[in-house]
C-alpha cells in the first residue's frame, strides 16, 4: 500500500505526464509492470468499466493489489454513470479509484458533477469530490469546496459552505444536503437566499430547484423588494408562481400595516392575501386595529374583507371606538367616488368638492354588514349596516339604528354620527327621529320629529334641535329634583338642552300647542309618545361583550 500513497505525487507525475510514455515503460525502482491492450469484461452495474484512455498501465504491487493507471482523456462507466478525468488510478481489489484533473461525473444523464479531484468507493457508489466542486441538475447549480455524493441514492452533502444558483436566485449556507432525485436541497446554518424579489435569512430551509419552491422549517426573516417583511417559523414560497403560505402565527409588516394570524397565504402575482385564525391587523397610519377569524386583502386595490366575528378598533387616547359586525369591508375613498375630484355629500354644509390623494391615510372608508354594534365609553350604537369615512370621520347607520349616550337614546330611519378627534361631535337623524332620556325607572323624557340634530360637548350630549312636527313629553323638576309636572307639547321646531346628561330645558321656537299636567294626574307609564321604544337590552354594555 505504500506505493498507492505515493502514486499521485510520483508515479503519475513521472509516468503518466510524459508525452513519450508507452504502455511497456515503467520506473526501474518499481515492481514489474504488465501491460495489456484489451480490458477484461466487467460487471458494469457493480464494477467500473474503462471506456477509453490514451495511456493504460497495469501495475501489480503484490499478490492482492493490482492497479490500473490511466492518463489522458480518461472515460469510465459504472451502470448509467459516466466518469471523465485527465488521469486516475483504479484499484478493483479494494473497489476504489481516484481521479485528478477536470473530473466530470454524468449520473444517469440528469446530474452532472465537476471537480478537480475525486475519490470513489465503487461498491458503495459514493464519490468524495474536492477542488472547485460544481453540481448541476439542469435547473440549479451547486458550487462548494468539497462534496460527498452518494450515486445510489442521488444525495450530495457539503459541510464547508456552498452556494446554489437557480436563474436569478442565489442560496448560500454552511451545510447542505442535496437530494438530486427530488431536486430538493436542505440548507443548514447561516442560510441566506437572495433574489431580485426577495431576501431570506434563516437557520434551515428546503429549496426545490425544479419548482423554485422554498420551504421554511425554522425561524425565518423575509424581506421583499417593496420593503414588506415576514417573520415565520414554517411555510413555503414559490418564486415561479408568487404563491406563499406561512404558519405558526407569522408576523407581516407592510408599510404602516402589521398582520399577525395563525396562517397567512399570499398570491403576489394577483396581489392578494388571506389570513386565517385569530387575525390581528394594526394600521398605524389610520390608527385602527382589526381582529377577525379570517381576512382577505387585495393589495393592488388596497381593499380588505374581514369575516368570522370581525372587530375594528379606531384608536384614540382615552375613548377608542369599537365596531363589530358579521362582515367588515375597507377600501379607498378615491376608488369609491373616482380618482379625480369627488363629490361628498354633507347634509349641513351642502355639496362640496374634495380632492383625494391616494397617499393620504384618510383616503379610506369601511363598511359593516349585519348585526353592527359600536361601543365607546361616551357612546354606543347598533344597526344593520354602517358606512364610515376616514375623510370626515363620519359614521352612517342604516336599518333600525339606535344610538345611546349615557341615559339618552336616539333612534330614526338613518343616523349619521360625525366625530371630531375621534369623539362624537354631532348627530343627524333622518325620518322618524326619536330621543328618549331616562331620568328614573319608567320615567322618560321624550322628543320626536321628522329631523333631529344632536350636538355633543366633550363626548357627551349637549343639545338637540328637533325639526318638523316636533313633539315632546318631559318631566318638570324643581331645584331639589322633585317632579312637579309633565310638559306635553307640539311645535314646528324645538331645542332641547342637557346639563350633566339630564334634560335641563326645552325651548319651543314656533307654532306651540300643549299642556302641562300636574304630576299627580298622570302616571309615567301612560306618558308615552307614539312609537316610543326603550331599547336598553340591545345596548352594548362594555367592549368585552363585543368579543362574544
Amino acid at each position: 500500500m505504500r506505493y498507492l500513497k505515493i502514486l499521485p505525487g510520483l508515479l503519475l507525475l513521472g509516468l503518466l505526464c510524459s508525452p513519450a510514455l508507452s504502455f511497456s515503460q515503467v520506473s526501474p525502482k518499481l515492481p514489474p509492470v504488465t501491460t495489456v491492450s484489451p480490458v477484461a469484461p466487467v460487471d458494469t452495474l457493480t464494477d467500473v468499466e474503462i471506456l477509453g484512455s490514451r495511456h493504460l498501465t497495469i501495475l501489480k504491487l503484490n499478490d492482492s493489489t493490482t492497479l490500473q493507471i490511466l492518463a489522458g482523456n480518461v472515460r469510465l462507466r459504472q451502470g448509467k454513470s459516466l466518469f471523465n478525468c485527465d488521469s486516475c488510478v483504479l484499484n478493483n481489489d479494494n473497489k476504489t479509484f481516484e481521479a485528478w484533473g477536470k473530473v466530470h461525473i454524468n449520473d444517469a444523464d440528469t446530474i452532472n458533477v465537476y471537480a478537480n479531484h475525486l475519490r470513489y468507493l465503487i461498491d458503495r457508489k459514493i464519490a468524495y469530490l474536492d477542488g472547485a466542486v460544481k453540481l448541476t441538475d439542469g435547473k440549479g447549480t451547486l458550487t462548494t469546496p468539497d462534496l460527498e455524493y452518494d450515486m445510489s441514492t442521488d444525495i450530495g452533502i457539503y459541510k464547508n459552505g456552498g452556494k446554489v444558483v437557480n436563474k436569478t436566485t442565489t442560496l448560500t449556507s454552511k451545510e447542505g444536503y442535496y437530494y438530486a432525485g427530488l431536486r430538493d436541497i436542505y440548507f443548514k446554518n447561516n442560510v441566506e437566499l437572495k433574489d431580485p424579489s426577495y431576501f431570506i435569512k434563516t437557520d434551515s430551509l428546503l429549496y426545490n430547484t425544479q419548482s423554485q419552491t422554498t420551504r421554511f422549517i425554522a425561524e425565518t426573516f423575509i424581506k421583499d423588494s417593496s420593503g414588506r417583511t415576514i417573520e415565520t417559523k414554517e411555510g413555503f414560497y414559490n418564486m415561479a408562481t408568487g404563491k406563499a403560505e406561512f404558519g405558526q402565527r407569522p408576523v407581516i409588516k407592510d408599510g404602516k400595516t402589521t398582520i399577525i394570524a395563525d396562517k397567512v397565504a399570499f398570491n403576489d402575482s394577483l396581489g392578494t392575501s388571506q389570513a386565517i385564525g385569530n387575525v390581528v391587523i394594526v394600521d398605524t397610519a389610520q390608527g385602527t386595529t382589526i381582529l377577525a377569524g379570517e381576512v382577505y386583502r387585495d393589495n393592488k386595490r388596497d381593499r380588505m374583507l374581514a369575516t368570522r366575528k370581525p372587530l375594528m378598533i379606531i384608536k384614540q387616547d382615552n375613548d377608542s371606538i369599537y365596531v363589530t359586525a358579521d362582515t367588515l369591508f375597507s377600501a379607498r375613498l378615491s376608488d369609491l367616488y373616482g380618482t379625480k375630484d369627488s363629490l361628498v355629500k354633507d347634509t349641513i354644509k351642502g355639496t362640496k368638492v374634495v380632492n383625494v390623494n391616494k397617499k393620504d391615510s384618510t383616503d379610506r372608508y369601511f363598511e359593516a354588514y349585519r348585526h353592527v354594534r359600536i361601543f365607546a365609553d361616551s357612546m354606543q350604537a347598533v344597526c344593520d349596516s354602517l358606512f364610515y369615512s376616514f375623510k370626515d370621520s363620519a359614521f352612517q347607520l342604516y336599518q333600525d339604528p339606535v344610538l345611546w349616550s349615557k341615559e339618552s337614546q336616539i333612534t330614526g330611519d338613518t343616523v349619521f354620527i360625525f366625530t371630531k378627534n375621534k369623539k362624537a361631535d354631532r348627530v343627524k337623524v333622518y325620518e322618524n327621529s326619536f330621543l328618549v332620556n331616562k331620568t328614573d325607572p319608567e320615567v322618560y323624557n321624550q322628543v320626536k320629529s321628522i329631523r333631529m340634530d344632536a350636538f355633543f360637548k366633550d363626548g357627551s350630549l349637549d343639545s338637540v334641535r328637533a325639526s318638523g312636527y316636533a313633539e315632546c313629553i318631559y318631566y318638570i323638576q324643581d331645584e331639589d329634583s322633585a317632579y312637579t309636572g309633565i310638559n306635553e307639547t307640539k311645535s314646528d321646531v324645538m331645542d332641547i338642552y342637557f346639563g350633566e346628561q339630564a334634560l335641563q330645558k326645552v325651548v319651543f321656537r314656533s307654532s306651540v300647542t300643549g299642556t302641562i299636567w300636574p304630576i299627580k294626574q298622570k302616571s309615567p307609564s301612560e306618558m308615552r309618545l307614539q312609537n316610543f321604544r326603550w331599547l336598553e337590552d340591545r345596548r352594548p354594555k362594555n367592549k368585552y361583550e363585543l368579543f362574544e
